[in-house]
């Protein structure tokens, strides 16, 4: 079994966003919920419910954004700190 980046899906009700994908990233993404749905069982009808969880995913790893973010509210809580 591959150890692919999300687990599966939350049981969440979806917000309606509209979004234009290259051709490959849609092809992509396809092939993503497959495999995510043969390796947890479940029946994934709808791709597009995978972008919400992978953005999630990629920003809670990005360590250059939470780096990034962490100074961000350090200056914004001392503003006398700042250069």
């Amino acid at each position: 079994m591959s150890k692919l980046k999300l687990s599966g899906l939350p049981d969440n009700k979806p917000v309606k966003v509209t979004l234009e994908l290259p051709a490959h990233v849609h092809r992509d993404l396809l092939d993503y919920a497959e495999i995510l749905g043969h390796e947890t069982g479940q029946t994934i009808a709808d791709a597009t419910l995978l972008i919400a969880p992978m953005i999630q995913r990629f920003i809670a790893t990005d360590r250059a954004f939470a780096k990034a973010r962490h100074t961000k509210r350090r200056a914004a809580e001392n503003p006398s700190e700042q250069p």
